[in-house]
This record gives C-alpha cells, sequence and structure tokens, in this order.
C-alpha cells in the first residue's frame, strides 16, 4: 500500500503491508523523513482533524488516496495543533491555559482515544498518589533528590522506587490490588518520572506494568510480597505465539521463486557451482524452499549441507535477511549506531560499576588506546557494552554468568598461527557467535559466524558489520538467541532494527533501558 504523508511541507510517499499498524506507520514515516525516533508525531487528515491510532488504519482503507499531515510540534502547520496537544496534557499546564486550549480545539488522545480531559486527570491523580507514597515513606525522598539532580534514576534508586510503592500499594488496596490500581501506579511514575518512560511501547510505562501480561517491576514486587501467602487462582496461560528469529513471516515481493523440479534443480546446480553471480540468482529463487527447510524441526539441521555456497560466498546471509525484512531493515545497524546508538550507549556505561574489563572497553569505545592491541576496536567494544548494560540473568533452565562471560558466547578472538579446527572442536552449543581470526584483537584479518561448528566467512571488513551478519544469522537460519544474550539481542531486535516492536515480549529491563537512552 502507498500512502501520500506531508511533513514539514513535503509530501512523499510511504509504502507499507497492507495488514500495517499504527506503529509500523509511525517508523515508516521517521525513516521517510529523516525524524529521531524518540520524537512524537501527531497525525491530521485534510480537514486537520486529528487521527487516532484505533482508526488510522480504516480511514485509509477507506479513502487511499488521502494525504496525511504528519506534525511534531516544529512544522508551521502543526505548531498550534501540537503544542496545543502537549500543554492540554502537560501536568504543569494550568487550568486557565488548559480551559483556553481546550475550548479553541477538540484534541483528543491518540492512544485511546480519551478525552484530553479524562487523560490529564487520571495522569495528574496516579502522579499525586506517587509523589505522596513517596514523601510519606521512608527513602522516598532519596528516590525524589536523586531525580531532580540526575533527571534519572541508577537501578539501586529505580528497585528502591518500585518496593516503596508496591508497600504503598498493599496498604492502600489490600494484598492483591487490582489491574486498574497497578495500572494507576504505573502510569503515576512516569508522570512524576517523564524520562521514565518508555518512547517505544503503546503507553510508556509496560516495563513497570503491563496489564495485558501481568508483567513489570510492580506486578514482580507484588508477587515477591505475597509468596508466602496464600496463592491467587491460576489464569489459563495463552498459548505463545513465536517471535524474534522464529516467526515464519511471508516475503511480499521478490524473486521469482522456484518449486517443484526445477528447484531441485537448482539445489542440485547450487551444490558444485562456484560461480558467485550465479550462485546468488540461485539462491534468491531458492529463498522460500530454504526457509521451508529451517523451519521444519526435522530438517533444519541440514540447511547447510543442502545449501553449501554459505561457507564459501561471502554476502548471502545479508542477501536472506533482505529477503526477509527488505533493504531498508537490513541496513539499519550500520547506519544508525555510530550516530544514534554508540554515544548513547557509552555515556549510559560510564555509569556502571567500574571493573578492569569495563574500564578496557569504555577507553577502547572512545579510542583512547589506539596502540593496545590487546583490546577490541572502538566498534565491537561499544558492541560488548551495550551487553555489559543488559547483562545476563538467571532463569529456569540457566544459571546467572557475567556479562564478562556472556561476551565469549558472542564473539571469541582467534589468533591466526593456531588452529581453527581445534577451537571448533572445544566449542559447545549450538546458538552462532562470532570467530575473529588475526594477529590481534584491535587487528582482526577476517571475520566469521560459526553456526554448528562450520564457519560462514563475513562479508563485512570491520567488527560492526561482523556482528550486523551475526544477528541476521538468526533469522536466516531459524536459530533462538543465546538464553544469557536474550536481552541484548531482543533490545537490538525492536530498537536497532525495529522488527516486531509491538509483538515482541521485552523485559522490564529492555524497556527501562530505552527510555533511559531516548529520554
Amino acid at each position: 500500500m502507498l500512502l501520500k504523508v506531508r511533513y514539514h511541507g513535503t509530501k512523499k510517499y510511504i509504502r507499507l503491508p497492507s495488514d500495517f499498524t499504527y506503529l509500523d506507520f509511525i517508523s515508516e514515516v521517521k525513516n521517510k523523513f529523516g525524524i529521531p525516533s524518540a520524537s512524537e508525531l501527531y497525525i491530521f487528515d485534510e480537514s486537520n482533524t486529528a487521527v487516532e491510532e484505533d482508526i488510522l488504519l480504516e480511514l485509509m482503507e477507506a479513502n487511499p488516496d488521502l494525504c496525511l499531515t504528519v506534525c511534531d510540534g516544529e512544522s508551521d502547520e502543526g505548531q498550534s495543533a501540537s503544542s496545543s496537544l502537549t500543554d492540554t496534557l502537560s501536568p504543569s499546564s494550568d487550568n486557565d491555559l488548559f480551559s483556553q486550549r481546550s475550548r479553541n480545539r477538540p484534541v483528543h488522545n491518540f492512544r485511546d482515544g480519551s478525552p484530553p480531559t479524562t487523560v490529564f486527570s487520571e495522569a495528574k491523580a496516579a502522579k499525586e498518589v506517587v509523589e505522596n507514597a513517596l514523601v510519606i515513606k521512608p527513602g522516598g525522598q532519596d528516590v525524589l533528590e536523586e531525580y531532580k539532580a540526575d533527571k534519572s534514576l541508577n537501578h539501586r534508586t529505580r528497585r528502591q522506587l518500585v518496593n516503596i510503592l508496591a508497600s504503598h500499594m498493599t496498604e492502600m488496596h489490600g494484598r492483591i490490588p487490582s489491574r486498574k490500581q497497578k495500572e494507576k501506579y504505573a502510569l503515576g511514575i512516569i508522570t512524576l518520572f517523564p524520562s521514565l518512560k518508555d518512547p517505544f511501547s503503546p503507553k510508556g510505562y509496560e516495563h513497570f506494568y503491563d496489564g495485558e501480561k501481568g508483567t513489570g517491576y510492580l506486578a514482580w514486587r507484588l508477587k515477591t510480597m505475597s509468596r508466602n501467602k496464600s496463592p491467587r487462582p491460576v489464569k489459563a496461560s495463552p498459548v505463545p505465539q513465536a517471535q524474534g528469529p522464529h516467526r515464519r513471516r511471508s516475503v511480499a515481493s521478490g524473486p521469482e521463486q522456484l518449486d517443484g523440479d526445477a528447484c531441485l534443480e537448482a539445489v542440485s546446480f547450487l551444490v558444485h557451482c562456484h560461480d558467485e553471480p550465479s550462485v546468488f540468482q540461485k539462491m534468491k529463487m531458492t529463498f522460500e524452499h530454504r526457509q521451508n527447510l529451517v523451519h521444519d524441526s526435522q530438517r533444519t539441521t541440514d540447511v547447510l549441507k543442502t545449501f553449501p555456497r554459505f561457507l564459501d560466498v561471502k554476502g548471502l546471509l545479508n542477501q536472506d535477511f533482505a529477503l526477509l525484512f527488505g533493504e531498508e531493515t537490513s541496513s539499519k545497524l550500520l547506519e544508525k549506531w555510530d550516530t544514534t546508538f554508540k554515544p548513547k550507549v557509552i555515556e549510559e556505561a560510564k555509569h556502571l560499576t567500574k571493573s578492569t574489563e569495563l574500564h578496557r572497553l569504555l577507553k577502547a569505545a572512545e579510542k583512547y588506546e589506539e596502540d593496545d592491541d590487546t583490546n577490541w576496536d572502538s566498534d565491537m567494544a561499544s558492541v560488548l557494552l551495550l551487553l555489559h548494560l543488559l547483562p545476563p540473568t538467571a532463569g529456569r533452565k540457566r544459571i546467572k554468568i557475567s556479562a564478562s562471560d556472556a561476551v565469549d558466547k558472542m564473539v571469541h578472538f582467534h589468533k591466526s598461527c593456531c588452529s581453527i579446527d581445534e577451537h571448533l572442536r572445544g566449542r559447545e552449543g549450538k546458538q552462532p557467535y562470532i570467530l575473529a581470526v588475526g594477529r590481534a584483537q584491535k587487528r582482526v584479518d577476517t571475520f566469521y559466524i560459526v553456526v554448528d561448528k562450520q564457519l560462514i566467512p563475513c562479508q563485512a571488513t570491520r567488527s560492526l558489520g561482523a556482528f550486523d551478519e551475526l544477528f541476521k544469522s538468526h533469522y536466516v537460519f531459524n536459530l533462538s538467541y543465546d538464553g544469557s544474550l536474550v536481552h541484548f539481542y531482543t533490545f537490538v531486535q525492536t530498537t536497532v532494527y525495529s522488527i516486531d516492536i509491538t509483538t515482541t515480549n521485552e523485559s522490564p529491563r529492555v524497556r527501562e533501558f530505552r527510555a533511559k537512552l531516548f529520554n
């Protein structure tokens, strides 16, 4: 579906699938016009009527030729509309200004369609509940003072905030607060502390409490507090849906796909062909067959035997990923890392408890140790800092390991003078990782992606490009994220590549970190 969009006086077409969502539309508009991902956008039709989330798709199906105007408060045509909405919903607006704005323009909330007066009242009431709880509870003043000084909360203070509010909630509403009460406290948190709001989630407070899933910091704390008391009735668990790399995806457009005998002939041809242009073309034409293979639990391990050109032709990983998601998604990490993510990751990492390894990674990421061959280059160091910011956690089937131990599950340096075969024989696990081969960590000659003890040569010559191909290998071969790297990879998936933003089960830690990064 092609849609016309106007922003800052410029009109452009954007391309979306027929079953697009509101967030798909917003994401595509930001990409097309180069709007910062953290910006909040407002949508209006040609009559300057606000277009809300719940009617966008229906409106475009009814009138596909409609040109929508998107405003972020900076354009001339959107100045009054966006500022009206901002002032109306802002907790700092006074009642006279709020009334005047409301009379001049009937603006509605873009998330749930409720009138702004109701949203303002709910947010203000929720803010007062949270603020009063912090004022009367021991330790609450420390939380308020830290936020006032830093415009953020560290992990220890955030835990203190959650503990205080969970205790206050049970005192006020009993041992089992209702969903509405928990949502009120979560709304109060992000209203009182705006920089804790997650800009990528629908309501912004799901990392504190997600009513649909019953998860979040507040839910977990309340569960811990009532663990030794009579258990709540167990709700029937919904059937889990495949997410991330395991989700089967349809390709909207692409090259003609072979089937039947023609496909088998092409697969046989690929086993012996070494002419790269022919290999790339035949691999495109057998893409759907390969996807059927990797999503068949009985045959998925045969993919590298059936398509051995992955092992000697560089670039096939990138081609398959682009067929799955398109070139624009495929290029996001390499386009955005240096400008959007790397500086923020380095800055956040400076607030972590310093260890020897963390100190070395920070120095390498900021290029302070140009002559230190025993450290990673700046790009890889910054990626590993992200892993320290989203470290492994314990789970039902795994024990917690340190971020330093988790690094080896993602990238391993191997001196070029040593036997690679010996390394592969001693390596356990099937999840993919980078094998960097060279004379020194900062001077790597060749990057490989290791999948089931087989080497796939990287097309990239930089470490960031190698990591890009490592991430993509999970989707091309239908491979799970390593259990120790789930939070890390989930952040990269949703926040960097914008894959399955609304359908992925993100941990509160991931959402909290994203809120810090973009606020």
